[in-house]
């Protein structure tokens, strides 16, 4: 006797299903997505059609007939024949070079209800491919335009979104409109975009930097640089939009007229492994090493900047490059420097061509000024390691400045906290030590006395030792 065949769990789903009322759930296709109808014959027909009433100048009426079956595919979920009748429609307006009822066509088909993220992707990719050969530049941004309305807020089409807007900001810069070109490239957050790869998503945000620095805007400059992750630039694919990265930040700094900034850009730029083996006196490791070199001298005395200097003067490479070698070791020796410094021709040769560079030449006084204060600065420090008290005569001499240029750079120090200084004017003199107190002084007489007793119990003890152990 053949055993009963049981039901299966989902024929007893629908079973209790139907008995409750509640109608079973359609089959669906591997993508998950209801499968209703099937629409390609009835799509290949009437696109024909279409297509023949375009050629005899009724692009409306084809246009109007393929909507009306674009709406049944999607409604039907045919999402094969959906992507054919939308692709076809905007085909049709290009081939009549019709480009505004393209562009209408192409937001009409995003706004529809319940629109297929397909179908706007297809016809996205599609459109894409005709920026390049429409012939008029305002039918052209005006595609882009459209596009870029099309994807706005779109997750699955943010790459092209991105695509777009980088092509709409370089037409809007090589008409001269900058500002524009700025504007439209901002309004992107390719760091939020997941469908970019890193490497896009950093060559973006520098043409960001790059159209901010062109349009002045300082604050956005600083704000879009901060979205690179430095980490990243230190990969080895990446030396190429490193050095493009640093070297938009060393046109910032240049005008910001930061020099320690100026110093790590470009010694990360000599850190580059292309750069390190690349010989070349322009473009190679030697460029980059010297305007470290330059801008760290340039740069206000700070425990980061002083550590930096410090560090540099290690590189062996240095001895390579006798004058900037000699350079630093004026600014990490405590002995009084004359100005112009030894080596001022070179360094002024060097800041000449860097500003050549940038076109930015009209700041060589700027940086030209600085290296004498600089100078003076490391001389005051110095004198005021040695000395207690000075003349202030002696001290202009010293620095080789007027009495008022030395008072001047010496309040500059003292209310940047580099040094501490007193000026007696009536007397003429300048006082480096700070005044101690009484308490100060016995402390310290009570700490050194502290010291002695402490060494001379120490000795007593070895001595002690020596008799145990000798049995004296």
């Amino acid at each position: 006797m053949s055993e009963e065949k049981k039901p299966s769990a989902s024929d007893a789903m629908k079973d209790m299903m139907k008995a409750g009322g509640m109608k079973p759930e359609r089959q669906t296709t591997i993508a998950g997505i209801e499968k209703k109808e099937d629409f390609t014959e009835q799509a290949a027909t009437l696109l024909a059609e279409a297509s023949r009433l375009s050629e005899a100048g009724e692009l409306d009426r084809g246009i109007e007939a393929l909507f009306a079956l674009e709406k049944k595919c999607r409604l039907g979920n045919d999402i094969a024949s959906l992507k054919t009748v939308v692709t076809g429609m905007t085909q049709l307006c290009f081939d009549r070079g019709n480009w505004d009822k393209l562009n209408a066509t192409i937001a009409t088909i995003a706004k529809r209800h319940q629109q297929s993220r397909h179908a706007i992707t297809a016809v996205v990719a599609q459109a894409m491919q005709w920026t390049e050969k429409i012939p008029d530049q305002a039918s052209k941004v005006a595609l882009i335009t459209s596009l870029r309305d099309v994807t706005d807020g779109k997750i699955y089409v943010e790459a092209e979104r991105a695509k777009l807007t980088r092509e709409l900001a370089t037409i809007k810069e090589a008409e001269g409109d900058v500002t524009g070109a700025c504007d439209a490239m901002l309004e992107v957050y390719v760091e939020t975009y997941g469908a970019l790869s890193k490497r896009e998503k950093i060559d973006f945000i520098l043409d960001q930097i790059r159209l901010c620095i062109l349009n002045e805007d300082w604050v956005r400059v600083t704000i879009v640089a901060k979205k690179v992750q430095r980490k990243f630039l230190e990969e080895v694919d990446m030396q190429d939009l490193k050095l493009r990265y640093y070297g938009l930040l060393a046109d910032f700094y240049l005008r910001e007229k930061d020099a320690f900034e100026l110093a790590q850009a470009y010694h990360a730029m000599y850190e580059t492994p292309c750069k390190r083996e690349d010989e070349d006196e322009a473009t190679g490791w030697r460029h980059y090493l010297k305007s470290a070199v330059l801008f760290l001298c340039l740069a206000t005395r700070t425990p980061m900047q002083s550590d930096m200097l410090h560090r540099v003067a290690l590189d062996e490479r240095l001895a390579k490059l006798p004058d900037w070698q000699q350079t630093l070791k004026l600014f990490t020796t405590s002995e009084i420097v004359s100005f112009p410094l030894a080596t001022q021709g070179c360094v002024e040769a060097h800041l000449k061509l860097l500003l050549a560079g940038y076109k930015l030449e009209a700041l060589f006084p700027h940086w030209q000024l600085l290296t004498h204060e600089r100078a003076t600065q490391h001389n005051l420090r110095v004198t005021a390691k040695y000395y207690k008290r000075i003349r202030l005569s002696r001290l202009a001499s010293l620095l080789g400045l007027s009495g008022d240029e030395t008072e001047k750079e010496l309040s500059k120090l003292v209310s940047a906290g580099q040094i501490f200084a007193k000026m007696d004017r009536p007397a003429g003199l300048v006082v480096f030590a700070p005044k101690v107190s009484a308490d100060e002084t016995l402390s310290e007489w009570a700490s050194d006395i502290g010291q002695l007793l402490s060494l001379v119990e120490r000795t007593c003890h070895l001595i002690n030792k020596e008799n145990m152990i000798h049995k004296i």
